[in-house]
């Protein structure tokens, strides 16, 4: 890999002091120098990483404007100096906006501005916060705020990959205490057996999906997301390798920008519990949580209020000899710290869990079926104390999502005619919070499910499908739980599915004081492995091939082999899960056509004649239609249209009102060049409604057939309503189906006969008269 360090000066050597501005801290005398100096990076890719450091945003701790072909991101780091009053975890904010002007276009809301994020945008920032948080230092706890701010976007490079390196590069070139860098790449596979580094967005579309991959200088992985369609597992995780190793490399090129000066000193570091206090503690409270731990009969209310409890014996006690030099809180903190000891020691020692499951073990699963005869389909999926409830609904080709301009250029799908939406109300883990509130959490958990099973999906679907999955319980893995109720309710809706899909969650629990650095993974997490464990790696797929995945990691990275034997025991997982979905609901394949409720879809041809009276003024009639009976109505083209109804009695209803829309008078045959005696009933400023027979409805002559000459009124030729005039009939337009008539050429006739009969007559004369 090669790679250039260039310099704005070319008599500057590699960090030499060109001042650009000085920065003084408040809090302090100490002052330091701003550099700019940039940097370009072979990223695997056919285009190249460069990275500008000190250029945009310099009273930001650290800023970059990293561009890859035409995209640029601008990336700005700001970070307190001061320790957030009882912060337990970093409070680091990542924001990442892609504005339309990036694009060379204009918002399309009323407003035309760029208005708050949208929900691509939120999925992008939460992919750049997991590939960098787990570098932060455990007892940083400052706030921390990342903006990713996308300058130009040439349709081509996406901007997330991007940004993820520019903000490994400010962080290494800031004074924030941060134990980066991190590099990134994206790794499409093209077909089962190849992939590529860093593909366009068009070899993405046309591609097998792919994968994000975040790893360290030292070839450990760090964050993973991404979708696939169905690909093999040995070449997943061979791709994955790949990945790594390019995301290595830059990692190791970003290397040569972090700075020699960190702000570590001119932070207030917080004091961990001191380590007699911490065997104290153990001493007291171990046996306590051993009990329970070791206690299989608890589920997640009773174990959490046993541990609950004793946490409030062991506190009481400790506070009977009051401790001057120790608050409450450090005291909390020093319980916690002994909590997650011994559960992650048990784990390790006994290779058993808390719930008596082995490493590799699945918890009971149960599902159903056809829950609600109304429902186009619905499942039900248990996996221990996680519970989904899962409905299909079924609609209209027009009624698919479509995206933005701006997502549509960076890659997003330009219309999704699949859609899931996940929701995880308070009640599912028995807390207490405002209804309605749907946080970030809750965004990427359905993004990710939606990921698993579209996939799945058949080509050309003839309805837009929306899958709302509904958390009713939790304790771990409710995202792959929807992914596994989604894929049984799909089946019972009828849809025909390329083969049945199931998620799985690995954990990960660690000795880092072990020399031989020993670990252990975990199929099927509970929520408190979760909580207490070092990894949390989402895997969705069918039992020939990966889907989706998500890996959020609480330890600095990972190695390959450990990433290497979790997703190959995920394998092992999803197949059992399959396998036990398909017994328990007693659905093995899709139902071979859809419920009697079903959705139905017709299609009908208006003639041109009909299409005024069968839309209504302004398509009124349409949209009576729809409103009151509940079905959509789609023009396909010029005479042909499409219905869909959510069932068959809707769609009897709504043909009966079509077809009394479509039924013509009986009119009198009209003979084509013929002229017909007309009544005038209606002058209006285009032309007269004239009534040519009782039977007929009344046809409209336009001004410029009433007369040779040109009019802009019919009153400028004297004529009123009621009056009777001679028309010439021409048949029904073929575009629009209407009656066309002409006065003017009847008055043109007359005119030309009444000349011809004048010459002859004069011609006559002479040669009467010429003997």
């Amino acid at each position: 890999m090669m790679s250039r360090l260039k310099v704005t000066s070319g008599k500057l050597n590699h960090f030499c002091s060109k001042k650009i501005f000085l920065r003084t801290n408040n809090h302090t005398k100490n002052t330091w120098k701003t550099l700019y100096h940039s940097l370009t990076i072979d990223t695997g890719g056919e285009q190249r990483l460069y990275l500008e450091v000190g250029k945009l945003a310099r009273f930001a701790d650290g800023s970059v404007v990293a561009t890859c072909g035409d995209t640029a991101v601008l990336v700005a780091i700001s970070g307190s100096t001061q320790q957030s009053p009882g912060a337990q975890f970093l409070p680091l904010t990542v924001d990442f906006r892609q504005k339309a002007a990036a694009a060379g276009r204009i918002p399309t809301n009323h407003l035309r501005r760029d208005l708050g994020p949208s929900d691509r945008e939120i999925l992008i920032s939460r992919v750049i916060d997991r590939s960098l948080r787990a570098k932060f230092p455990d007892n940083y706890f400052c706030e921390t705020q990342i903006t990713c701010n996308v300058l130009s976007i040439d349709g081509v490079n996406d901007p997330d990959v991007i940004s993820i390196n520019g903000a490994s590069a400010a962080l290494a070139a800031s004074m924030l205490p941060w134990n980066g860098p991190v590099g990134a790449v994206r790794v499409g596979y093209t077909s089962q057996q190849d992939f590529t580094i860093n593909p366009s967005r068009r070899q993405q579309q046309q591609g097998l999906g792919s994968v994000i991959v975040t790893s360290d200088e030292n070839e450990n992985v760090l964050m993973l997301e991404g979708e696939t369609k169905i690909v093999d597992y040995r070449t997943f995780i061979n791709g994955i390798m790949e990945g790594t190793r390019n995301a290595a490399k830059i990692a190791r090129e970003i290397g040569q920008l972090t700075s020699p000066r960190k702000r570590v000193h001119t932070l207030t570091q917080q004091d961990g519990p001191s380590k007699d206090l911490l065997q104290e503690i153990e001493s007291i409270h171990g046996e306590k949580v051993l009990a329970v731990l070791t206690d299989s009969s608890h589920d997640k209310i009773s174990r959490d209020t046993a541990l609950k409890n004793a946490r409030y014996t062991t506190l009481t006690k400790l506070q009977e000899n009051p401790r001057p030099d120790v608050p409450p809180q450090k005291l909390h903190d020093a319980v916690s710290i002994v909590e997650k000891k011994l559960i992650r020691q048990q784990i390790l020692d006994s290779s058993k869990r808390c719930d008596g499951r082995l490493l590799e073990e699945v918890r009971p699963i149960s599902s159903s079926v056809g829950l609600y005869a109304p429902l186009h389909g619905s499942a039900l999926f248990q996996r221990g104390q996680t519970q989904v409830l899962c409905s299909v609904t079924f609609d209209s080709l027009q009624a698919s999502l479509k995206a933005d301009p701006i997502s549509v250029m960076t890659g997003a799908i330009k219309e999704k005619n699949f859609m899931l939406h996940y929701e995880f109300p308070a009640y599912a883990t028995n807390e207490v919070r405002s209804p309605g509130i749907k946080n970030r959490r809750e965004l990427g958990h359905g993004s990710l499910a939606e990921k698993g099973l579209r996939p799945i999906i058949p080509n050309e679907f003839p309805f837009s499908i929306r899958l709302s999955a509904e958390v009713l319980e939790s304790n771990g893995s409710s995202s792959m739980a929807s992914i596994c109720a989604g894929c049984l309710a799909l089946m019972d809706a009828g849809v025909q599915i390329r083969e049945p899909a199931a998620g799985v969650a690995m954990g990960l629990v660690t000795d880092l004081t072990d020399k031989q650095k020993k670990y252990t993974v975990l199929t099927d997490i509970l929520g408190l492995e979760d909580y207490f464990g070092d990894m949390d790696l989402k895997v969705g797929g069918t039992k020939s091939g990966i889907t989706a995945i998500q890996m959020d990691l609480k330890i600095p990275g990972i190695p390959l082999a450990v990433l290497k034997h979790a997703i190959s025991q995920s394998q092992v997982g999803i197949s059992h899960v399959i396998d036990r979905m398909l017994e328990t609901s007693g659905l093995n394949k899709p139902r071979p056509t859809f419920k009697p409720n079903g959705p139905v879809k017709e299609t009908i041809t208006v003639l041109p004649a009909r299409r005024a009276a069968f839309m209504g003024p302004g398509g009124h009639n349409i949209r009576k239609i729809q409103y009151d009976i509940g079905v959509t109505l789609s023009a396909l083209d010029e005479t042909t249209y499409e219905v869909f109804a959510p069932n068959k009695e809707a769609m009897e209803e709504a043909m009966e009102a079509i077809n009394a829309l479509l039924q013509s008078k009986k009119e009198p045959e009209l003979e084509f060049n013929a002229v017909y005696e007309s009544k005038i009933v209606e002058i209006r400023e285009t032309g007269v409604l004239v009534q040519l027979h009782p039977a007929m409805d009344p046809v409209f002559l336009p001004n410029r057939q009433l007369d040779h000459r040109q009019v802009q009124h019919a009153s400028a030729l004297g004529l009123q309503v009621g009056q009777m005039m001679q028309v010439k009939y021409y048949g029904r337009d073929p575009v629009t189906g209407h009656h066309r008539l002409s006065r003017k050429a009847i008055q043109a006739l007359s005119t030309k006969t009444f000349q011809y009969m004048d010459t002859d007559n004069e011609k006559g004369i002479k040669k009467k008269r010429k003997p």
